[in-house]
């Protein structure tokens, strides 16, 4: 797992333009909505986040590793593609392994990317929550947490499916609703009435208010322990369902 993760990781930094793109994604997405929505959104977010950054940047960060856990699929689907997967199956070693070792990769992959977006943030946009660095700690590792259980669930999408404008079109058609119709970037109040409803039971609105309660010291209730409940689950089922459809023949 040591030497494909150390493989997968090499790959990406030997192509400047992977390394270029997938930073400059979630920056793009960082200054458009911190400029189109920051000066509307000021009056029903002062009372939680006291700037419209502090409110935005946790949902920036789980956005973003959902973002790169798509990636993840489409990463599998290519290495199945080119023949590098065949190659594996001559080696001694366990198929599983190989899936293991792209997750941990991609997480290496996303923490460099929140890390870069935290950063920028923090110098740029004046982002200081009030939960400091233990709350900005904290909706770190929880974003992190929930991209590398979805990112699972694309392995398992990617091992059965083996297309990627496949996995692209479902990746797209799942994330945009999933962001929009949530709590990411306006509060829930704020949405019309059935467009609330449906945000109230999408799952990213609760990943979205648990990493935005620890980064702004609001009380978190059981969100945390339901964001990374629910994230275990999805990974649970991703993991058993990635290994099988692996093992196919290709």
């Amino acid at each position: 797992m040591r030497v494909l993760t150390g493989r997968s990781l090499r790959a990406v930094a030997k192509d400047p333009r992977v390394v270029v793109f997938s930073l400059l994604q979630p920056l793009i997405m960082l200054v458009l909505f911190s400029q189109v929505f920051g000066k509307a959104m000021m009056g029903d977010v002062a009372s939680q986040g006291g700037s419209y950054i502090n409110y935005l940047m946790p949902a920036i960060l789980v956005t973003t590793g959902i973002g790169a856990a798509m990636q993840s699929g489409v990463g599998l689907v290519s290495d199945m593609k080119n023949g590098v997967i065949a190659r594996f199956r001559a080696l001694p070693i366990g198929m599983s392994s190989v899936l293991i070792a792209r997750s941990l990769s991609d997480l290496v992959r996303t923490a460099v990317q929140l890390t870069v977006l935290l950063t920028v943030a923090a110098l740029v946009f004046g982002f200081a929550p009030a939960g400091g660095l233990a709350g900005t700690l904290g909706a770190f590792c929880l974003a992190l947490f929930v991209s590398w259980s979805l990112s699972w669930v694309f392995l398992a999408l990617g091992a059965w499916l083996r297309k990627e404008e496949v996995m692209q079109s479902i990746g797209f058609l799942a994330m945009f609703p999933l962001m929009f119709a949530s709590s990411a970037f306006v509060p829930i109040q704020a949405l019309p009435d059935w467009l609330s409803v449906v945000a109230k039971i999408n799952p990213l609105t609760y990943a979205v208010d648990a990493s935005r309660n620890l980064s702004l010291a609001l009380p978190t209730g059981t969100g945390v322990i339901s964001a990374l409940a629910t994230s275990a689950l999805l990974c649970a089922i991703g993991i058993a369902i990635a290994v099988r459809g692996f093992r196919r023949p290709l």
